[in-house]
């Protein structure tokens, strides 16, 4: 009986030190010196595969991807996972830090009771910036039009890329015309979809995969982008020395704030160690890493003690009360207007 105490007292058990723990996520996502000190911590290997947008998640998850045991969605991809079954409720037994979790990212109604889901980031969707050249070039990052503006765009053309993501740039786009991000109105993202279609002869791509080290190197000066990703080009091009600043800010038409969240899938081959895993995430020192070593939001209260001071004065990072009001959350679109959407895109990308 004591044997069995003292292998329960170990963070994974003798049968769990050959596992492996399968994470779905978003590509620059979790600091690799975290997951290094969980497997660690529990004697597992962690095995990564990403995805660059929601709906590429999504179109994977509901084709039938399975062996996953824990997904990092953008919570307004959590109701399309609920509805289609593929996500399990959580033991909070087996989480006793969820309660670090600040009051104004739980219990939203994504996920009321936080159900399925702990929240464990926040980005928000912005327009990051090679300084040099945007200043010399008089064009104002402040505003959505440094991406949908043709006249501004005529001075950066082949130099601007956006996310190759149609739920954030249809966004952007909604905002720039003075609308919500989340409108279902047919005539909104009409007026959306021509200010991107405006836009679209001036960009160099669709990107969401290498325009971090596009933006870095200098190839690429403007980028609609996130707000994690476009620090990591600033700490890479301040480490590189390059003759040149990476700059972010929020709009003043107003930025989309996104919370991503931890889930288990339905199917999980190891439930147990997911949730081991997202309460080690839930502990302050580790949650703290996710903002210091990749730049993103925190809603962890635990892990304000141990988050670089510097980085608290960044209004993506911790916005203040006048900026809160600005940011806007994506919520689930409807059937209807998701469908909407999706064509739209489809046929923007295809020239028609």
């Amino acid at each position: 009986m004591r044997f069995l105490a003292w292998l329960l007292l170990l963070g994974c058990s003798v049968a769990q030190a050959d596992g492996v723990l399968h994470i779905f996520n978003w590509n620059n996502s979790l600091a690799p010196a975290t997951l290094q000190r969980f497997e660690a911590s529990c004697q597992c290997r962690v095995q990564m595969s990403y995805y660059g947008s929601m709906e590429e998640a999504l179109a994977k998850l509901t084709a039938g991807a399975k062996g996953f045991d824990v997904i990092g969605p953008s919570n307004y991809g959590i109701p399309p996972l609920v509805k289609l079954g593929l996500l399990q409720p959580l033991d909070k037994r087996q989480l006793p830090r969820i309660g670090s979790i600040d009051p104004a990212f739980a219990d939203t109604p994504l996920d009321p009771g936080n159900l399925y889901s702990v929240p464990y980031d926040f980005t928000v969707t912005l327009v990051g910036y090679n300084e040099t050249r945007i200043r010399e070039l008089g064009i104002d990052p402040a505003s959505w039009g440094a991406v949908f503006d043709p006249a501004l765009l005529a001075k950066v053309k082949g130099r601007v890329t956006v996310l190759d993501d149609p739920r954030e740039v249809i966004a952007a786009a909604l905002r720039y015309r003075g609308f919500s991000a989340n409108s279902t109105r047919p005539e909104e993202l009409a007026q959306a979809m021509v200010a991107i279609k405006a836009a679209k002869p001036f960009w160099a791509a669709f990107n969401s995969q290498s325009y971090i080290k596009e933006l870095t190197v200098g190839n690429i000066w403007l980028v609609l982008g996130y707000s994690s990703d476009v620090f990591q080009a600033r700490m890479d091009a301040l480490l590189a020395r390059r003759p040149f600043r990476i700059g972010y800010g929020l709009q003043r038409e107003g930025n989309g704030m996104t919370a991503d969240s931890f889930v288990i899938h339905k199917a999980a081959p190891r439930p147990d160690m997911a949730h081991q895993f997202i309460d080690f995430m839930l502990d302050g020192r580790n949650a703290a890493e996710i903002t210091n070593a990749l730049g993103a939001g925190n809603p962890n209260l635990a892990a304000r003690p141990f988050i670089q001071p510097a980085l608290l004065e960044i209004e993506a990072v911790k916005p203040g009360p006048g900026e809160r009001k600005r940011l806007e959350q994506l919520v689930d679109l409807d059937a209807a207007t998701r469908r909407a959407w999706n064509r739209a895109w489809t046929e923007m990308k295809a020239g028609r």
